[in-house]
């Protein structure tokens, strides 16, 4: 896991900063956009808005933009956005999900299949490998939350699952139903995490070589940076040399 983790880091780097935070900051006015709409636009009376913001503020979006996001909710006028998940595989039968927010789902699935059949992959249909993954909640927390044993005796109070805890921070994850709940138990005892949001995590990881990897990142980075894209996640597997040289690349 630890690969997949480093392996995802990587593709970050690679990309411009300014268009992967426009990129996020997109996503995450979707996020507010359809939050809002699904209950209150106030944060204090709606969890799934208040954990929306939360995320964006971590990642130092700008109080105007979070305002913009919540005002298309409550204008009336706004995009009307589904959730639709998209299911293939890559190269060397990696496993990958993408999950979207979309105004239109023919352009979006178009895209996909697109990025899928450039680079190698094959567009499944919904279910095709999620059945390899369990659907869970994240929480984050920097280093600096407190000790593991801290972290560890607060998760566990709280109803999470598992904590991993190392020199990046650590990262506690919890029942996908109970997301929100241990969240807020969180919140209480350790202050506001970096994050809060539902992943798919893989039961089983797939090795790549070096030139199936390179293959592999392509279509991941192709997939995370279609407009639609909230979140990609894969069971690729990369070994630490091969991981060496992408990061060196």
């Amino acid at each position: 896991m630890a690969g997949h983790s480093q392996f995802k880091n990587i593709m970050h780097r690679k990309g411009k900063v300014d268009a992967v935070r426009a990129r996020l900051f997109a996503r995450f006015s979707r996020e507010i956009t359809v939050a809002a709409k699904a209950g209150l636009p106030d944060p204090d009376m709606n969890p799934r808005l208040r954990l929306a913001i939360q995320n964006a503020r971590a990642e130092n979006m700008p109080k105007d933009n979070i305002e913009r996001a919540i005002k298309k909710a409550t204008g009336g006028a706004g995009e009307n956005y589904d959730a639709v998940r998209y299911e293939g595989y890559g190269p060397g039968g990696v496993a990958i999900i993408v999950e979207t927010l979309t105004d239109n789902r023919n352009r979006t699935g178009g895209e996909v299949r697109a990025a899928f059949t450039k680079h190698g992959g094959n567009l499944g249909a919904t279910g095709a490998v999620s059945h390899g993954f369990a659907h869970v909640g994240e929480i984050v927390y920097k280093p600096e939350a407190g000790t593991a044993d801290t972290i560890l005796e607060a998760a566990v109070d709280a109803g999470a699952d598992d904590v991993v805890s190392d020199d990046s921070g650590h990262t506690i994850t919890t029942p996908f139903d109970g997301l929100g709940t241990v969240a807020a138990a969180l919140q209480e005892k350790l202050g506001a995490p970096t994050s809060v949001k539902a992943v798919w995590v893989p039961n089983l990881t797939t090795s790549v070589d070096a030139e199936k990897a390179e293959a592999v990142m392509k279509l991941l980075n192709a997939l995370e940076e279609l407009d639609d894209s909230q979140a990609v996640f894969s069971n690729v597997e990369v070994d630490e040399a091969t991981l060496a040289k992408l990061s060196a690349a």
